[in-house]
């Protein structure tokens, strides 16, 4: 009887081989971003679309600012609006999936939401009473009491946006 050997022969990796195809620098680095427009097209992204359109009629109908409560009034106005700019990039960017980190991104942006809810509600009140008793030209106090207005509008928004999240994270404790 004869006596068989067998070789398995296996091929050393070539790192310094060009790669099959050829790729971009920023194909790898940016392929985690997927453009999400479809989020929009829902109640929460309209709400968003709706909290930034009013905040850019606040920050513009407030602006200057005269008395301390319409420095109040601007602050949150501002604050809000970066915020809400974050989430919008976002939601539009698609950043809560590709992140692995252990956030609960629900209860973060009700409670960013629900804070701006009740700094809006403060400031809103301070600009109109601040506005109602400027003694400037007609067309400053107009503006200034239009920008308390619409921080009453921005303000119904950013509650009803605080209260949809907080029946979506209420939603998600039961389901766990």
């Amino acid at each position: 009887m004869m006596t068989e050997t067998v070789v398995n022969v296996q091929e050393a990796p070539n790192n310094n081989a060009a790669p099959n195809k050829p790729q971009r620098g920023n194909e790898q680095a940016l392929s985690w971003i997927k453009i999400n427009i479809d989020y929009f097209k829902t109640t929460p992204g309209l709400l968003k679309v709706a909290e930034f359109i009013l905040g850019i009629f606040c920050m513009g109908l407030a602006s200057p600012a005269f008395g301390g409560g319409s420095h109040f009034f601007l602050f949150v106005v501002t604050v809000s609006f970066i915020g809400t700019i974050i989430w919008i990039f976002i939601y539009l960017l698609g950043i809560r999936e590709a992140l692995t980190f252990p956030i609960n991104w629900i209860l973060t942006e009700l409670v960013n939401t629900g804070l701006v809810t009740v700094g809006y509600f403060i400031g809103f009140i301070l600009q109109l009473i601040t506005s109602a008793g400027l003694h400037y030209s007609y067309y400053r106090r107009g503006a200034h009491i239009t920008a308390g207005v619409f921080g009453l509008f921005n303000f119904l928004v950013y509650g009803f946006a605080t209260y949809l999240l907080h029946l979506e994270w209420k939603g998600s404790r039961t389901n766990q």
